[in-house]
């Protein structure tokens, strides 16, 4: 159990139903408590007779104490352990994320943090100035790319931050080793922002040690400034409104999805005004965010203008406007009489209403202008997602090779494929939302498909059984916060069924809706046990009784008789030496209404009945914590550059992308250049330090569809594509021999779809086989014939003599087959990557000039030789 104290959000788990901050306000109704100064918010009710004699044993001192003094002396009790349970919160937040680096080494996880890293080892190396300047030539070759006006900076200049703090004391640590640990460090502040936030597998996903991307920040900054617009929405303080915006903003460096932040808040603000809940305290939460939070997000490089300009912005705009309409409203009704109110108000909500057609007009010719009528593309996948629930409930896009995802025994948990919509590998399922239909390379990032029902479970587990619980709390009664609370989880619910990355926005409003349920009810349960103690004066047998308890009855009742008369004598000294203020306090703790006593033992259960749920709760709770503790262990700390599998021989560790990118960085040249698909993009140039054709930002589709293109074409034909783009290596990642569904096979739907979108001669039906991508002896003569497959499959059947796939449970259909414009110069130790060098061009200029000189000669002989007889004829 937790109280909101002075700045830390933390809700009560161990009975007291609400949470309160150090103002003594009710963080979810938002109303002050007098008494609040003088008991907790989980204070015993009041004090039964026996309870009574028992405190009538003490001194004066000791009653006095317990009238003004007991309070103070459990309020610091209380903070002392509020602080302590926050501690060892935070230092639980951080251990649990540490099972990769306990189980492999301090490594760097997934494709997109050894961007980040390699951005923070530029930074840490040249400074801020240089950073904002920076551009990168060994990425996106031969465009490059600008890096400082392209990238989220908060991630990177907080690990930076760190670096230089720990170096300036002396503590040399590396960059790469502030990256691993800068996860779980966030993790342990945004624990200490929302309630037993970070037990949530969905957060652990992106927190664990190692995942240096944007998400490991960002996580805290979005709690802290939904905290803080509730802090002001409370309080009514500006000062709480300033912080608000400059946490906005540091959400705005972090991560892309502060959008989310910037249409939630105008929805609660519009759904307060139109409940009729306005007040100045929603006036001061809501305007300066969007005033400076804008102005703040305007100076971000990646964002600039679009923090007006485009249709992500716009809601809170328009409800900034329709505040202040309502702010006039208000303020002209306290200044004129009713009749004259009439007609202003009459006036005020024509110029209102025409000002704001007139805005929704700009609005929508600004839209209209725009292929996209403004928003992103992953807008529009959140705003389209029709047909998302068929990829809910399991189904996939015609003609994956993975259509058997149950017997699969690879994924990061390194035993079985993450069926449950691991967040970073392709599952290729197509989704049917407007990405899928429109954006091919928004939809082939598995992170942005529709997630299964199983993940829920895999995410929230027990808790998606207590959220109903603390959702009825919320109207009990309804405030501004606790609507805002309701608000946050319908929309987030509604995200992350879109999207299966935005179960990280999820997380926290399920933890903290699950812990005022779990609080409710520890607070009836033992509230019921503790109804059952008292013992009235009608029940208590007489002296002249002979029954056989009668002996320590009597001893009771004249200890009763005499501690009352002992509280009377020390309540007439009280009375001498307190003031008007501490007889009040005396009074509110030693009395003890009848009313209220009677109200509350309405709602008491059984002993038996409270003990054996108090017992439940404590047994779902301990479940669910060993169920954090393994998927933190098992599910998120594999790394996903080093795979694991089990088998009856014991674990087996794969680390051939390593192995692969250290060839490259010592056989090969500086200048060289690489092709991958764009998965790989940011690992090669961090770990192989060679430029690539395209990486992981994906900010070029045709750049990448050049590079689908010719993964699909012909031999030769990808050849002369990989050469106009002075490709010398290409690199391909193969699962067949090892059964590694994630490889480039399984990912060959996406680079047909992608290619085919830019370069209309490639036909998705060419490689299709009755609505699937066939590697079998029944796939087409494309697909059997295009560069994927020939670099994939090049002397597979030498390993096994059949070709046996193992990860599309195929034997291939092409078998033996020789490369005329490729050749192969590396292949991994367990074949799950594969390097090919591009054959140079032949001189064939030489061979047609020997071939003219030798006809032209041949030619003029016989011109010479005409009139002569030939001797050999």
């Amino acid at each position: 159990m937790a109280e909101l104290e002075a700045g830390s959000i933390c809700m009560a788990a161990g009975g007291g139903g609400r949470a309160r901050d150090g103002l003594g306000v009710d963080w979810l109704s938002g109303h002050q408590d007098s008494s609040y100064t003088n008991s907790l918010p989980w204070s015993a009710p009041p004090t039964p007779p026996l309870c009574g004699a028992a405190m009538a044993e003490l001194e004066a001192g000791s009653i006095c104490m317990a009238a003004g003094g007991g309070g103070r002396l459990r309020n610091a009790l209380s903070g002392v352990l509020c602080a302590f349970t926050l501690l060892l919160i935070g230092v639980l937040a951080f251990s649990i994320r540490l099972f990769s680096v306990i189980k492999y080494e301090s490594v760097i996880h997934e494709f997109d943090p050894y961007f980040n890293y390699r951005v923070t080892q530029f930074l840490s190396k040249s400074g801020i100035y240089e950073f904002w300047n920076w551009f990168d030539d060994r990425t996106w070759y031969p465009l490059g790319r600008v890096i400082g006006g392209t990238v989220y900076p908060g991630l990177t200049l907080t690990a930076g931050t760190i670096w230089w703090l720990l170096n300036s004391l002396n503590i040399p640590l590396s960059v790469e080793t502030v990256c691993v640990f800068t996860a779980p460090i966030f993790s342990a502040n945004a624990s200490w922002a929302t309630y037993l936030l970070t037990k949530v597998p969905s957060y652990i996903s992106r927190s664990v040690a190692g995942s240096y991307d944007n998400e490991a920040v960002a996580i805290f900054a979005l709690i802290f400034t939904f905290y803080l617009y509730v802090k002001t929405l409370n309080t009514g303080s500006l000062f709480y409104a300033t912080l608000n915006a400059l946490s906005y903003f540091y959400m705005v460096c972090s991560w892309g999805g502060y959008t989310f932040i910037i249409n939630l808040i105008p929805m609660h603000v519009l759904l307060c005004i139109v409940t009729g809940r306005y007040s100045s305290r929603l006036y001061v939460a809501y305007a300066p965010l969007v005033v400076l939070g804008t102005l703040l997000a305007a100076l971000v490089p990646v964002v600039g203008f679009n923090a007006v300009l485009t249709s992500e912005h716009f809601a809170s705009f328009l409800v900034f406007i329709i505040l202040h309409v309502v702010a006039l409203v208000y303020y002209i009704k306290g200044l004129l009489t009713p009749r004259l109110f009439k007609v202003a108000m009459t006036f005020v909500l024509t110029v209102g209403l025409a000002l704001c057609f007139a805005v929704v007009a700009i609005l929508a010719a600004l839209v209209a202008s725009s292929p996209t009528k403004g928003w992103s593309g992953r807008s529009l996948s959140l705003l389209d997602p029709h047909n998302s629930i068929d990829a809910l409930y399991g189904k996939r896009t015609t003609g994956e090779a993975i259509h058997n995802l149950k017997y699969f025994k690879w994924g990061k948990t390194g035993k079985t494929f993450v069926a449950w919509g691991n967040s970073n590998e392709k599952l290729l399922n197509g989704g049917g939302t407007y990405a899928s239909k429109y954006i091919p390379i928004i939809a082939s990032v598995s992170e942005h498909q529709p997630p299964t029902w199983p993940s829920y479970f895999m995410a929230i587990n027990v808790l998606a059984f207590l959220v109903p619980a603390g959702i009825i709390s919320c109207f009990l009664p309804l405030s501004d916060a606790s609507s805002f609370l309701v608000l946050y989880l319908v929309t987030s619910v509604y995200f992350s069924g879109v999207m299966v990355r935005l179960m990280l926005v999820l997380a926290p409003a399920v933890c903290i809706l699950s812990g005022i349920a779990l609080s409710e009810a520890f607070n009836v349960l033992t509230r019921s046990m503790k109804f059952q103690r008292p013992i009235s004066d009608d029940t208590l047998p007489t002296a002249g009784d002979s029954t056989p308890g009668s002996s320590s009855t009597a001893t009771i009742t004249t200890s009763t008789k005499n501690a009352n008369i002992k509280k009377e004598k020390m309540g007439t000294i009280s009375k001498e030496r307190s003031s008007k203020k501490s007889r009040k306090e005396t009074e509110l703790v030693g009395s003890s209404p009848v009313r209220p006593e009677k109200e509350e033992k309405l709602c008491v259960l059984p002993s038996e009945a409270s003990a054996m749920g108090i017992l439940f709760l404590i047994m779902l709770c301990g479940l669910y914590v060993i169920h954090c503790v393994w998927a933190a262990a098992e599910a998120y700390s594999a790394p996903s550059i080093v795979l694991t599998s089990r088998s009856h021989d014991g674990l087996h560790v794969y680390d051939d992308f390593r192995e692969s990118y250290a060839w490259l960085r010592h056989n090969t040249e500086v200048d060289d250049k690489v092709a991958s698909w764009w998965d790989y993009g940011y690992q090669t140039t961090a770990m192989a330090n060679r430029t690539v054709i395209v990486d992981n930002n994906t900010w070029n589709n045709t750049h990448i569809a050049t590079v689908g293109t010719a993964m699909s074409s012909p031999e030769k034909g990808a050849w002369e594509i990989f050469n106009s783009l002075d490709v010398k290596y290409v690199l391909v990642v193969f699962g067949g021999l090892i059964g590694y569904p994630s490889d480039d096979i399984n990912k060959f739907l996406w680079m047909v779809r992608i290619g085919g979108g830019e370069f209309p001669h490639i036909k998705e039906q060419d490689y299709l086989r009755d609505g699937n991508y066939r590697v079998d002896a029944q796939g087409t003569p494309t697909m059997l014939n295009c560069l994927m497959y020939k670099l994939s499959y090049y002397r597979f059947a030498e390993t096994d003599g059949k070709g046996f796939d193992r990860a599309r449970r195929y034997e291939i259909g092409r078998k033996h087959f020789k490369l005329t414009h490729f050749e192969e110069v590396f292949t991994t130790q367990h074949w799950m990557v594969r390097i090919y060098k591009l054959k140079p061009q032949k001189n064939r200029v030489r061979g047609k000039l020997k071939l003219k000189l030798k006809s032209s000669s041949k030619t003029s002989l016989m011109r010479k030789g005409a009139g002569k007889k030939n001797p050999w004829r």
